[in-house]
C-alpha cells in the first residue's frame, strides 16, 4: 500500500509535467526507447496515415530530439489532454508536434496519438506552458466523423480529427468544449512529404 502511494505521489499529476518527463528521458535514456516507454499500448503516430507505435526493434538514434510543450488543453474530467509545442532535431532541423495524453487508471499518464511538422522558426521555449480546461456545463455533441479519424475524451469535452489530403499532406485538429460549442483550440496543417531524390 505504502509503495502504491509513494509511487501515485511520483507520477507527473498533469499531461505537461507528462510531457516534460518524457522529452526529458528522451534525452537520458534514448529517443525511442522513451517513446516505448511513455506510450499507451494503442499509441500511433501520424505521420501523415496513423501507424501503430511498434518500436520494439528501432534503435536509439546518438542524439535524441528536444521538445518541449507551449500549451495544453484539458477535458472537463481532466483525464485527457492534448499538448503542443516546439522541437529541435540534430542538425538544426525545427519542428512542432502535438500529442494526445490519457491519464490511466493507475494514475500514469501515456501518449495515446503524436504528429508534427517542420516550421520554418522555432516555437519559443516558455517557462510555463499556456493550460486551458474544456467548460464542465452543457452537453457536449456527439461526432461521428471523430471516431473514423480522430477520437475524444471519455467526457467528449476534448475531441481531435485528422485529415490525408491526395497529395500525402494532412491536418490535425483537436477541438475543446466551452459549455456551448466546440471551439478549435490546435490546428496543425503538414505539407506533402518533397519526392525523394533517387
Amino acid at each position: 500500500m505504502l509503495v502504491a502511494l509513494l509511487l501515485a505521489a511520483a507520477a507527473p499529476q498533469s499531461a505537461v509535467e507528462a510531457e516534460h518527463a518524457f522529452a526529458a528521458d528522451a534525452q537520458k535514456l534514448g529517443q525511442w526507447t522513451a517513446f516505448r516507454k511513455w506510450a499507451a499500448k494503442d499509441a500511433i503516430f501520424l505521420p501523415p496515415q496513423p501507424v501503430s507505435v511498434a518500436l520494439k526493434d528501432a534503435p536509439d538514434p546518438p542524439q535524441s530530439v528536444n521538445w518541449w510543450p507551449t500549451a495544453s488543453f484539458v477535458s472537463c474530467d481532466g483525464v485527457t489532454a492534448a499538448n503542443t509545442g516546439g522541437a529541435f532535431w540534430p542538425g538544426g532541423r525545427h519542428s512542432f508536434f502535438s500529442t494526445i495524453w490519457r491519464r490511466q487508471p493507475d494514475g500514469e499518464w501515456r501518449w495515446l496519438l503524436d504528429g508534427g511538422g517542420d516550421v520554418a522558426a522555432p516555437r519559443p521555449r516558455v517557462a510555463k506552458p499556456r493550460l486551458r480546461r474544456a467548460a464542465c456545463k452543457g452537453t457536449p455533441t456527439h461526432n461521428k466523423e471523430a471516431e473514423n479519424s480522430g477520437g475524444a475524451s471519455r467526457d467528449a469535452t476534448l475531441r481531435w480529427h485528422w485529415q490525408v489530403a491526395p497529395d500525402g499532406g494532412h491536418r490535425f485538429t483537436v477541438q475543446m468544449w466551452t459549455g456551448a460549442a466546440y471551439e478549435t483550440v490546435i490546428d496543425d496543417r503538414v505539407p506533402a512529404p518533397k519526392p525523394r531524390r533517387s
